[in-house]
């Protein structure tokens, strides 16, 4: 498999963890089924991708970018769904978590 493939593996798995942590609210503590069946096949499949894309990515550069880009979308998911918009200190830290996966991403070195 190609770089390229690999890459792909991780975009999706990072959509993946997007609808799954994204639509968590909605299953409102496992009680709606509905909700609950898709977080949980979303989950699985997003843990699936990573795992591809972590034979064939540094398993660093991999985590990091899933979870930086996840964590970013699923904050602005929180604000366009729930209205749930952080302080100052939050879109910094949002900031500071997308600019630690590009520099992880572009000047990163594995031996």
């Amino acid at each position: 498999m190609t770089n390229l493939s690999g890459y792909i593996f991780l975009a999706l798995a990072i959509i993946l963890g997007i609808a799954a942590n994204g639509f968590l609210k909605s299953t409102n503590g496992f009680t709606n089924i509905g909700p609950t069946i898709f977080c949980a096949i979303t989950i699985v499949a997003c843990i699936f991708c990573l795992s591809k894309a972590m034979n064939i990515i540094p398993v660093g550069f991999t985590y990091a970018t899933y979870g930086g880009l996840t964590i970013t979308a699923v904050t602005l998911f929180g604000i366009f769904k729930y209205n749930q918009v952080p302080n100052i200190y939050g879109f910094i830290g949002i900031i500071l978590i997308i600019i630690g996966v590009i520099l992880l991403n572009t000047l990163g070195k594995t031996t």
